[in-house]
């Protein structure tokens, strides 16, 4: 894990597969409705970044966002901090990084 910017935690694949396999954490994928249609990774929630809400994210869950390739989701980590939220985690690769390597999608 790096960080690539303060209040941010750059996560790779490893640590989401091992996330996602023990229940750890809720991935929430902050890409568009069409592209989360077209293939996410499983388990994943749609949380669009266009239509983003830090209020409506679960509180009791360790929360990681994912999008195509890391921007929106460290977008959604600045919103969500500025919103009060202790949030720090993405998947700096998204769901590029996790079709590209042969991973399951749903």
């Amino acid at each position: 894990m790096s960080a690539s910017m303060p209040g941010i935690v750059d996560l790779d694949r490893d640590d989401i597969r091992k996330g996602l396999q023990d229940g750890s954490i809720l991935l929430v994928d902050v890409r568009e409705p069409h592209e989360y249609a077209a293939g996410h990774i499983p388990g994943a929630i749609l949380h669009p970044l266009s239509s983003f809400d830090p209020a409506s994210l679960p509180k009791d869950k360790r929360i990681v966002f994912s999008c195509a390739a890391g921007v929106r989701s460290a977008r959604a980590l600045e919103y969500a901090q500025a919103a009060g939220l202790d949030i720090r985690e993405h998947y700096k690769g998204g769901f590029k990084d996790w079709a590209a390597a042969g991973e399951p999608v749903e």
